[in-house]
């Protein structure tokens, strides 16, 4: 029997605690051993869930742990690249939250740190592995709604009560771009396997310095794209490819099971209509087992940090057609 990989997080971050650090738990291959906080006390929900959890008060005895083959980093967003080149360098392989970092160029130095010491490393960008963004990529590359004309993403929450929050604030690199732009971007780049020729138009607001809502008109190879993202607006997530011949709805595209239940809706001539919904798939489970089988080099792992540099380059146009740069 395989041994399974073992896991640090660094850092006792409120979504590796809800969210990813109870999938590394989960997940089949996976044993989440080690967490590194700067106190006992941030570790007591960690163990509620994995008794027996060591516990490092420093970042970099976790490194530095030769019981530890994988970290997942979730960090503020400014820490991550960081973090990431000290963790390949301490011959550990990476899973780090998106954004891995905040500018297209910085993913350049991990790309080659990571060649450099042949571990696996790769952004937090769950979506991938969700079934359903499988078959919207499926549906729409086999011709399903005919040739692709316009895409439309929206997705948005308010925060704005929150405003000790990390997204709220841009020393430690928030903004709606950042933060929830990877989603409205990454996704539709998934799906056509296509980058966007050009920023037609893109409407930036922000506040204390941070982007709180972006609309963006593109140009992609044969269709349009408009998508807009916002931490001040009423929660919603919708994505919507359009072709000749068909509409494909996404209805809970990036938060499954806490937005709602992952489900596609896919009309065609004669107002023929599939449904396809996935109740309680976990693709943040998935996402620690794509990445173990990567590691374990038993298949390639699907969202390479290539990938993730596109869409951050989109999002760097994005930021310099709106006026503002990001750095």
């Amino acid at each position: 029997m395989t041994e399974p990989i073992r896991w640090g997080v660094l850092g006792a971050a409120k979504f590796a605690r809800e969210f990813m650090a109870r999938a590394i738990h989960a997940a089949e291959g996976a044993d989440f051993v080690a967490l590194a906080t700067s106190s006992e006390e941030k570790a007591g929900p960690f163990r509620a869930f994995r008794p027996g959890l060591r516990v490092h008060l420093d970042y970099q005895a976790l490194l530095d742990d030769p019981e530890i083959d994988a970290v997942y980093i979730p960090l503020p967003n400014h820490m991550h690249v960081e973090w990431t080149l000290k963790a390949l360098a301490a011959g550990k392989h990476v899973l780090c939250e998106k954004p891995l970092a905040m500018r297209a160029g910085d993913f350049d130095a991990v790309i080659a740190k990571r060649d450099e010491t042949g571990q696996v490393a790769a952004e937090a960008y769950m979506i991938v592995h969700h079934p359903q963004w499988i078959r919207a990529r499926e549906l729409v590359q086999s011709g399903a709604i005919g040739a692709l004309r316009h895409v439309e993403a929206a997705f948005s929450f308010d925060n704005s009560a929150q405003t000790g929050n990390i997204r709220n604030r841009p020393e430690t690199g928030g903004g709606a771009l950042p933060d929830i732009g990877v989603y409205a971007f990454g996704s539709v780049r998934f799906v056509t396997g296509l980058e966007p020729r050009e920023i037609r138009h893109a409407t930036i607001r922000t506040e204390n310095d941070v982007d709180v809502y972006a609309q963006v008109a593109a140009g992609f190879d044969g269709f349009e794209y408009s998508g807009m993202v916002s931490m001040r607006l009423f929660p919603r997530q919708e994505v919507t490819f359009h072709g000749e011949a068909g509409v494909l709805k996404m209805l809970c595209p990036f938060n499954a099971n806490a937005f709602g239940q992952a489900e596609l809706t896919l009309e065609t001539e004669g107002k023929r209509v599939l449904h396809e919904r996935w109740p309680g798939v976990d693709h943040y489970k998935l996402q620690v087992e794509a990445f173990g089988r990567a590691v374990r080099g038993e298949a390639d792992y699907p969202c390479p940090l290539e990938f993730s540099r596109g869409t951050q380059a989109m999002i760097d146009m994005v930021y310099a057609a709106g006026g503002r740069g990001n750095g």
